[in-house]
């Protein structure tokens, strides 16, 4: 897809213009809050899935992987997964399908729990995984797109956000 032609105006500023105009002055602020901050996970998803495409993975998946890779038997109950990830336990077993379908992943047997399934990295997986964390360090998370000091803040602004919603 080739690169959108920047705007000539930020349209959240006017959004935020004209719900004050509105008569909704006293929720124009955090409705611009909430805007820019979807608009900036739409922005670092699609670099993330730019990323991604090349190893066949999502970014689900991907943390999947990730999870299973540093975990140190390198498996884990995919209702653990979902805790972890903290995410429907429908779409663990959607990854983990796609995964395993991709010599990624094996589902094995608990060992101690016969109701419970693990979902264990294979060495494809780890080399993928691998792979994909190197090309998303050098593009992505080395330069996220902030100033100095800019990390720090957001996620210090994201974490309290995070906190009060209970997510940890």
């Amino acid at each position: 897809m080739p690169p959108r032609k920047p705007l000539p105006f930020d349209p959240i500023a006017e959004a935020r213009r004209q719900w004050s105009a509105h008569g909704w002055a006293q929720a124009a602020d955090g409705m611009a809050a909430v805007t820019s901050l979807m608009r900036a996970q739409q922005i670092v998803l699609a670099r993330v899935d730019e990323v991604l495409r090349p190893f066949e993975l999502t970014f689900a998946r991907y943390e999947v992987l990730m999870l299973l890779l540093f975990s140190r038997s390198g498996s884990l109950p995919l209702n653990r997964i979902g805790v972890r990830l903290q995410v429907h336990p429908t779409s663990v077993t959607s990854a983990v399908d796609r995964l395993e379908t991709r010599g990624h992943v094996r589902r094995t047997p608990h060992p101690t729990d016969r109701r419970a399934i693990l979902a264990e990295i294979t060495e494809e997986g780890r080399a993928t995984a691998l792979a994909a964390t190197e090309k998303l360090n050098d593009t992505v998370f080395a330069e996220p797109g902030l100033p100095d000091g800019g990390i720090d803040t957001l996620v210090g602004l994201l974490n309290e956000m995070r906190q009060a919603a209970g997510d940890f």
